[in-house]
């Protein structure tokens, strides 16, 4: 299954550039360029599990808005599926 970057699946604000502003270890934390609201995207289990997770291509940068997959603790390999869904690049888990 093919996917792409999360991008503007995780924004409140559609239109803007939302930047992750630390580490995994840390926090989820983002921040919208538009209006400057901080906010942690999360995922909840309870969706599935996908095989054959394609990561995008290119990869997301250090600075691209990501979310936590809620199986595996501080692993922010998450991409948006073609439905508009969320997975999990490393355990398929989807949401």
């Amino acid at each position: 299954m093919n996917t792409r970057k999360t991008g503007d699946r995780v924004s409140r604000v559609r239109l803007a550039e939302v930047f992750y502003s630390c580490t995994p270890n840390c926090c989820m934390n983002h921040v919208c360029s538009a209006c400057g609201t901080t906010f942690e995207p999360e995922t909840k289990p309870g969706g599935g599990f996908v095989n054959g997770v394609i990561p995008p291509d290119p990869l997301p940068d250090s600075t691209d808005p990501t979310a936590e997959c809620a199986n595996m603790q501080f692993e922010p390999a998450v991409y948006a599926m073609e439905d508009g869904g969320l997975v999990c690049g490393k355990c398929g888990a989807n949401w």
